[in-house]
């Protein structure tokens, strides 16, 4: 191996060497008397100036520092353009100077040549350090044939950062387009070789292995399409992130992703009105129960953004709540953040909390929210869930919090399960204190929560990772699902909206069938359902319904200012009468007498009806 220093002789003596040939040929090329001019002072000189500026001029932009087999059109650019530029200064000085010189047009000529010649040879080496790298010295390494959705920005991205890999896994067969001016083109070497419907056909007569969808500004209907069609290919499929952009530099292992269910929703992700949650959170006291939950951590992050007067956390899980805390502190110097390790069913220690802090506004998102969990033990679901909420809403009114909004679900909809009828009778104790408080109350109700603690996706792809089986309880189950910014959003700006006693929901467009959703995800992840990953269905397990509701029939329903933002008319219950009722349920829940306690919750929440 050369060092440095031999390297950089080596490319110098290249180079000169060039610049002759280059004199040479045009001299050869121009004259019949070629080999006369050759030995004429004039061309000495003019040689010699080439060499000495040429040389000198590119030794100056660190040319020779460059190491060729990493370079790109920038490098290749910046010395053609360097380099043209000493080229016209030399032929100036040769007009200046033309009886030193040779005339102008040789030089003008011989210079670029000579600057062909010094980039060329180096494109062609790369070329071949390439292909060698590739295709000889590294004949141990297996590559995956890939197939790559689109042709434009996104996709030349990904086809470059492959292209200039030479020990990439990928052997990319083509492109897919929809557009026909594209079809038959090539982006860096690479061919447009169908449209969408060619998809399956491709990957058969390819042998396609991994399929990469690189069109980021997909519409929700045209992902859907795209990606069912590479389901049924039986190929892995990855999809590049929409937030890429142009210019950006693509590294596939980070930037391009696994399918998710986001991907799969049938909508679009929800937007809503940032601006108007920025102006009602900046300067407020901020408190968030269960903060450092799935729901919780994430409202803590949107909060925090919008540059709160304080931001308490209240969590009685001490892991979750320092790692939300080390990561607002080194995201948010400016924070003031206060993490407090304390449980919902102490209503001494909330007082104190409430007195020390005087929030102006409480997120409640305190639970326990699983429900098999809650039908094994039903006086957790009473202590944590409801007493919890009666504690908050106690203090909050106690210390005349702004407005209070609870964290509530779908399954709090004709519950048929313990923990639905907890969160239901959340909402009966928030909407009857607002009735006597002066503090506005609101609930927040949405469905499943991708990517929430415990939640059927990461369940799903950590059994598809284990090489199955994975289980569905039915194979006609049906959820709602939203992502987790999106709830967390929801319920930020339903903060802004509630005047006291409303439930809201959001528009999370048709529920999605849970089975399908198994079969597209092994799919995607390359396998065939039922034979490389089986699916079982378990049945349904206690309390579990085969759909989830939004509404129920006497809530009625009317439009917000954001049309994907629906609320429930408030309904009337009595404090007194609820507040009696949880303490009853309170009292059971303590001694361990859950008969009676599941009895007295059916009659405190006429709603509640077991299945099973």
């Amino acid at each position: 191996m050369f060092s440095k220093l031999n390297r950089k002789i080596t490319l110098f003596m290249l180079d000169i060497f060039f610049v002759v040939v280059s004199y040479f040929i045009v001299i050869y090329i121009a004259r019949d008397d070629w080999y006369s001019v050759i030995l004429t002072d004039q061309t000495l000189y003019s040689i010699l100036f080439s060499v000495i500026l040429i040389i000198g001029g590119l030794y100056c932009i660190n040319f020779y520092s460059y190491i060729w087999a990493y370079t790109g059109v920038r490098e290749y650019t910046i010395c053609f353009s360097v380099g043209s530029l000493l080229v016209i200064f030399e032929t100036l000085a040769s007009v200046i100077l033309k009886n030193i010189f040779l005339p102008y047009k040789y030089i003008l000529v011989a210079g670029f040549f000579s600057i062909c010649f010094v980039t060329g040879i180096r494109a062609a080496a790369k070329i071949m350090y390439m292909y060698f790298e590739s295709h000889v010295f590294d004949r141990r390494k297996e590559t995956k044939n890939l197939l790559i959705i689109g042709a434009g920005n996104a996709a030349g991205l990904a086809v470059r950062e492959i292209m200039r890999e030479p020990q990439s896994e990928y052997n990319i067969v083509g492109l897919i387009d929809d557009s026909m001016k594209k079809q038959n083109c090539m982006v860096y070497g690479v061919k447009v070789i169908g449209r969408r419907g060619d998809i399956k056909r491709v990957c058969e007569e390819k042998k396609v292995a991994e399929i990469i969808i690189a069109i980021p500004s997909l519409d929700k209907a045209d992902r859907i399409d795209i990606i069912n069609r590479c389901s049924e290919t039986g190929c892995k499929v990855k999809i590049m992130p929409n937030t890429l952009k142009m210019f950006d530099k693509i590294k596939l292992t980070k930037d391009v992703r696994d399918i998710e269910v986001e991907d799969l929703l049938g909508r679009d992700v929800i937007k809503l009105d940032n601006g108007k949650i920025a102006e009602y959170v900046n300067g407020q006291t901020i408190l968030v129960t269960g903060g450092g939950g799935s729901i919780g951590s994430e409202l803590c992050r949107q909060i925090a953004s919008y540059n709160p007067k304080r931001l308490i956390i209240v969590d009685i899980y001490e892991n979750n709540a320092y790692d939300i805390q080390l990561e607002l502190r080194e995201k948010y110097e400016k924070l003031k953040l206060s993490v407090l390790i304390a449980s919902v069913r102490d209503l001494k220690k909330l007082d104190e909390i409430f007195d020390k802090y005087k929030p102006d506004i409480v997120f409640h998102a305190a639970a326990h929210k699983h429900v098999p969990l809650m039908e094994d033990s039903p006086g957790e679901a009473i202590k944590n869930n409801v007493k919890g909420t009666l504690n908050t809403c106690i203090c909050a009114d106690k210390y005349n919090v702004k407005k209070f909004v609870l964290i509530s679900t779908d399954k709090a909809v004709n519950p048929t399960n313990v923990m639905g009828a907890s969160k239901r009778l959340c909402e009966m104790i928030i909407q009857s204190i607002n009735e006597v408080s002066k503090t506005d109350f609101a609930a927040v109700r949405f469905g499943n929560v991708l990517g929430s603690n415990g939640s059927v996706i990461p369940v799903f792809k950590k059994q598809i990772k284990n090489g199955g089986p994975i289980t569905v309880t039915h194979k006609d189950i049906t959820r709602f699902f939203m992502t987790i910014p999106e709830a967390s959003q929801l319920v930020l700006e339903a903060a802004t909206f509630a005047k006291g006693g409303e439930i809201f929901v959001l528009d999370m467009g048709e529920p999605v069938k849970i089975y399908d959703l198994a079969v597209n995800l092994i799919k995607l992840a390359g396998y065939e359902p039922n034979k490389d990953v089986e699916i079982i269905v378990t049945g349904l397990r206690q309390g579990e319904k085969l759909y989830e509701e939004l509404l129920m029939s006497e809530e009625g329903l009317s439009e917000t200012p954001n049309k994907k933002i629906y609320v429930a008319k408030p309904s009337e219950f009595s404090y007194d009468e609820i507040k009696e009722s949880v303490d009853e349920l309170y009292h059971l829940a303590c001694n361990g007498v859950y008969d009676k306690l599941i009895e007295r919750l059916k009659e405190v929440v006429p709603t509640y009806r077991e299945v099973n």
